[in-house]
């Protein structure tokens, strides 16, 4: 997970239990994980839902364009987007330290045609205007060492997000669901996105509530995905129509 410009990052440490591999910023929280079987499967399950930003886009563009993650946590999400959906896959993570362990531990490839691991500050990244529309699924998990609180939270932020959403594109977003912040930052999302362009699953037992943001997504009718949560699965063996019975629109 990124962090911004800080004197000093939190150390990586790696443990692993009943044969899964995980990812620790100078604590005992856990920040990602791998089977170490299955290292290109995504283990954590609100990181799988991160994915449901598959079930906004139609069937015949779900793996098409291009897939950003702002914070690289144990790399799951670009290993999948990379090696699954072979999407052209960009993350972006300010500590050096995360990406050198997410090469040795976590199998995370060298950079090539369809894959760029960047160091750079997530917040400089999303205002640059080189991005602007330049992501076609966005997805953004950035926590402290602690696990505690969203490093970029702010208006400013979200409105970047937006721009370097191309149209049609998707954005996910992990939050606390639990946390009085919720309301805030969804708040703060629906300043760019739009209260109608707001989708969320439920909490996961741990709290993790993923949000969705849509830019120029037109409405979809609930058979439509549950057509889309069946391609999802079968193709890409994702939990899709697990996903299904959990979301919905912020406004309704």
């Amino acid at each position: 997970m990124s962090r911004r410009s800080m004197p000093e990052m939190a150390p990586v440490t790696v443990s692993e239990a009943d044969g899964v591999r995980y990812l620790h910023l100078g604590t005992p929280w856990v920040q990602g994980a791998m089977r170490i079987r299955k290292p290109y499967e995504i283990e954590l399950e609100y990181v799988q839902r991160m994915m449901a930003w598959m079930l906004l886009r139609p069937d015949d563009e779900v793996a098409e364009g291009h897939a950003v993650q702002l914070g690289l946590g144990a790399a799951a999400i670009t290993k999948f987007c990379h090696r699954k959906l072979k999407m052209r896959t960009t993350a972006v993570e300010l500590n050096p330290e995360v990406i050198a362990v997410c090469r040795g531990w976590f199998r995370l490839p060298e950079d090539d045609e369809r894959l760029a691991v960047v160091r750079q500050d997530a917040a400089l990244y999303a205002a640059d205007p080189a991005h602007e529309g330049s992501a076609d699924a966005l997805c953004v998990d950035l926590y402290d060492h602690d696990a505690a609180s969203p490093v970029l939270d702010d208006a400013n932020f979200y409105a970047a997000c937006h721009r370097m959403l191309a149209p049609g594109g998707v954005m996910s977003v992990n939050l606390f669901g639990r946390d009085a912040s919720f309301e805030r930052s969804v708040k703060r999302i629906a300043r760019s996105f739009g209260a109608d362009a707001l989708w969320a699953l439920k909490p996961t037992k741990e709290g993790n509530t993923v949000v969705l943001g849509t830019k120029g997504v037109a409405p979809v009718v609930r058979a439509a995905l549950a057509a889309r949560a069946e391609n999802i699965e079968t193709r890409f063996g994702l939990p899709a129509r697990k996903w299904l019975r959990m979301i919905k629109r912020l406004a309704d």
